[in-house]
């Protein structure tokens, strides 16, 4: 006989965590389960752990509006609650005069979005912010910023449970089925059962497509193709080169990387873009020779061994485009007839920073229909 609860989220990440904060403070019974020993084990700590401005996302798309949202509610958030933070501010670098004839185009795009802050700094102020960067035209976002993702999921966690949440780790979904006006969910583990939910939130990230496609009831058609893509970072071994987050113009992901400091200061350089068709966090140092040359663009003072290998990580992505060009997939009864069921896909970049944003958004999909 199955246990019953009113909302099932299924996983752990920085987003199921948000979506049952948020729905368990609407007053819902919630359980989360997760497949791992742990929260927040794959996406949502293997990542640069920015918190976005919004500044390149394409004008309209869920993106756009969530990451002006998330950012706002991620810096009222996070001082409430001992998360370690900091506006830091991002630096987007230009280093010809061809690239700099790009810089203008972000700007308005962002404005378009509503982002109003960007400015374009004076030449010397950029020496006196980072004194190590070669650029030659800079536009700054100083509402950009760096949080501690793991701090976040414990806070998270932390106010769900306080308002009845229950966490079940090492709990796979095994399938489901649609079942009158909700969900069975049969979940594996050393306490198999199976879950009746009127709500169930399909958070799982890498394993979003697998879960929906095991729901018998959940039409194939409306699953969508699931595109793995890996990133490799580096670490400065022991200099610390820069405070603020550093970014190439969006088309140079070929041959640049991102530069993010993170809370306790290390300064971490990636993520290259590799495609593969399995989750693999190893990081392959034959690699060293790209991020060289990428961080020489911008730093030129740069000496061999000045970068040790880091970390990897794998973005669920729903397609090849870059993360801006790529929006999130959203799906509740209205694609896929099923009442109840919200399933997020491709919930990569600027994912972290949306999070709060996404839940708001799942919550109102769910009181809506």
């Amino acid at each position: 006989m199955a246990e019953t609860t009113d909302c099932v989220v299924i996983g752990a990440g920085v987003i199921g965590l948000a979506c049952a904060r948020e729905m368990a403070l609407a007053g819902h019974e919630v359980v989360v389960i997760e497949a791992e020993d742990t929260i927040g084990m794959h996406t949502s700590s293997r990542n640069t752990s920015c918190i976005h401005a919004g500044i390149n996302y394409v004008p309209g798309s869920l993106k756009a509006k969530l990451v002006l949202r998330g950012k706002e509610l991620l810096y009222g958030f996070c001082p409430q609650h001992g998360v370690g933070h900091r506006r830091c501010g991002k630096l987007m670098v230009a280093l010809d005069e061809t690239g700099a004839m790009e810089l203008p185009k972000l700007k308005a795009n962002a404005e378009t979005n509503g982002l109003d802050d960007l400015e374009f700094l004076e030449p010397a102020r950029v020496r006196e912010m980072e004194p190590e960067l070669r650029f030659h035209t800079v536009l700054y976002s100083p509402s950009s910023g760096i949080i501690d993702a793991h701090e976040l999921m414990l806070a998270l966690l932390g106010e769900a449970e306080d308002n009845g949440a229950a966490l079940a780790l090492s709990s796979p979904v095994l399938g489901g089925r649609v079942v009158g006006s909700g969900v069975e969910i049969d979940v594996g583990g050393k306490q198999a059962t199976t879950i009746r939910c009127r709500i169930a939130i399909n958070a799982a990230g890498l394993g979003a497509q697998k879960i929906a496609a095991a729901i018998d009831g959940v039409p194939p058609a409306t699953v969508p193709a699931q595109v793995l893509s890996k990133g490799i970072y580096f670490v400065a071994a022991s200099k610390r080169p820069f405070s603020h987050l550093i970014y190439p113009l969006p088309g140079e992901h070929a041959n640049a990387v991102h530069v993010s400091p993170d809370i306790a200061g290390a300064v971490r350089f990636g993520p290259n873009t590799l495609p593969t068709d399995h989750v693999d966090y190893s990081v392959d140092e034959s690699y060293a020779p790209f991020f060289y040359d990428a961080a020489r663009r911008f730093w030129p003072a740069i000496e061999d061994g000045d970068l040790v290998p880091g970390w990897a990580g794998v973005r669920p992505k729903t397609s090849n485009a870059r993360a801006s060009r790529n929006d999130f997939t959203v799906h509740d009864k209205t694609v896929h007839g099923v009442q109840g069921l919200v399933n997020l896909y491709g919930i990569e970049s600027p994912g972290l920073t949306c999070s709060m944003a996404i839940a708001e958004h799942v919550a109102g999909l769910v009181e809506a229909a």
